[in-house]
């Protein structure tokens, strides 16, 4: 089924965020660090009330709170003003500066501005370190910009040296529950693992009797600076194009070996995760691990009768949608539509890389996609349920269907940042919710309401 391309340039309900707030949520995951805005007050505060409704953490976003002047002028003064007041008020180690639409259209030069400020200050002992990225909105998604804040953190921080045992982890943007199973999992293999970013505790802590300005966790930022000496880099991210990808640069600047997978999401690609741990780490793969893989394909068998042959519509970040692309074959329920709102040009091979010896035909692919265009497209497709963030329960409840909540964002229910997608135990996780959705729909759909399966 071909994407009917309009004549005109229109996004209704776009299924990307901008770019500028998946870079403030990279700098989340760094320790100590301030996100921060060079561009108007609005654009901070949709993106700290758009990331407190999926976290129900406080999230603090700096600005350069730009007006109609400073299109004119520039914002070059209101930038400085800016960062004397987070340093002042929050004394962070560093402050991530991402650019918005409107600095961006009006040219302005933010790595000048830095540099013009570190020399007004002089020798002031108390400034922070600063990270700029490039991140207007109309250039990309979100995802670009989260990668491409990594991307700058580590080119702009990371140095060589002599080479050390550490392993560098890369894992995109998961959420805070994954973050923490990857910690477990590099620990268990004996691994000396820097994560960049790491959100398992910056935006998933615990309750203090007092706030704290910059929440505790993160990744080190004397890790960071010694990325450029590991033994290794592993990437998560099959649709990574190499201008965004801190492996590839860590890779060419100091010849850290990369090693590129995609999300462990189920059984085949966590299979690939951990037979690389195997590799690097020179040890077999711990017993409960081999435990869980056995309790999922049990799980997988137990299962099988509610979800063969189901039909699903996936959609949302392109790596996600991967990966669970990957899970859906392997359990038989079969992906009608794949859609991102990303243009990577590599959705529908990375897609036929995890699915192409399962499924019997590949499923419908479209990059670039709105939530109009997949409402249009799903009429024709009878879906039995969708996969993917909060942004899609409009259709699921249109279509009456359910809606498998993974991802960025979840709005509508409380522990998004919670939900496990990696590892075994995440593909439990998620086999299980699939099911049970699966379940509860036809349940809810019988005249006599059954309650044994």
């Amino acid at each position: 089924m071909k994407k009917q391309h309009p004549t005109y340039t229109s996004t209704t309900n776009a299924c990307k965020l901008c770019k500028p707030l998946g870079a403030c949520l990279a700098f989340k995951g760094i320790e100590g660090t301030v996100p921060y805005l060079h561009g108007s007050q609005g654009c901070a505060t949709y993106m700290r009330r758009y990331i407190i409704s999926h976290y129900n953490e406080p999230v603090d976003i700096a600005s350069s709170s730009l007006s109609e002047k400073h299109a004119v002028y520039g914002g070059g003064p209101n930038l400085k003003m800016g960062l004397t007041n987070v340093t002042e008020k929050y004394q962070p180690d560093m402050i991530g500066i991402a650019t918005t639409c409107l600095t961006e259209t009006i040219g302005d030069d933010v790595g000048m501005y830095l540099d013009e400020y570190q020399r007004e200050c002089g020798k002031a002992n108390n400034l922070p370190g600063f990270v700029n990225v490039s991140t207007p909105s109309y250039s990309g998604t979100h995802m670009e910009g989260f990668h491409g804040a990594i991307h700058q953190v580590i080119s702009q921080r990371s140095k060589g040296g002599t080479a050390t045992s550490t392993v560098n982890l890369l894992p995109g943007f998961v959420s805070s529950a994954d973050y923490r199973l990857l910690h477990e999992i590099m620990g268990d293999f004996g691994l000396d693992c820097t994560m960049l970013p790491d959100l398992s505790a910056t935006m998933d802590g615990p309750v203090r009797d007092t706030y704290e300005k910059i929440a505790a966790g993160g990744t080190p930022l004397a890790a960071i600076t010694t990325m450029g000496q590991a033994c290794a880099t592993l990437e998560f991210g099959r649709t990574l194009r190499d201008i965004h990808s801190g492996g590839h640069y860590l890779q060419e600047t100091f010849g850290v070996s990369l090693h590129r997978l995609g999300l462990p999401i189920g059984v085949e690609e966590t299979d690939k995760f951990f037979q690389q741990l195997q590799t690097l780490s020179g040890r077999d793969i711990p017993a409960k691990y081999q435990a869980q893989r056995g309790r999922l394909i049990d799980a997988y068998i137990d299962g099988h009768k509610y979800v063969f042959g189901k039909k699903a519509i996936v959609y949302g970040e392109e790596d996600l949608v991967v990966g669970m692309c990957a899970l859906l074959a392997e359990i038989g329920v079969f992906p009608v539509l794949c859609a991102s709102g990303a243009t990577s040009g590599k959705l529908a091979d990375a897609i036929a890389a995890v699915t192409a010896d399962i499924l019997p035909r590949q499923p419908i692919i479209h990059e670039g996609m709105d939530f109009f265009e997949i409402s249009e497209l799903s009429r024709s497709l009878a879906p039995d349920l969708l996969v993917g963030h909060s942004k899609g329960y409009p259709l699921a409840r249109k279509l009456d269907i359910p809606l498998v909540r993974v991802g960025f964002p979840i709005h509508d229910r409380v522990g998004g940042q919670r939900i496990l997608h990696l590892g075994y135990s995440g593909a439990q996780h998620l086999f299980d919710t699939i099911t049970n959705a699966l379940v509860e729909k036809k349940q809810a759909d019988s005249e006599v309401g059954y309650a044994y399966m």
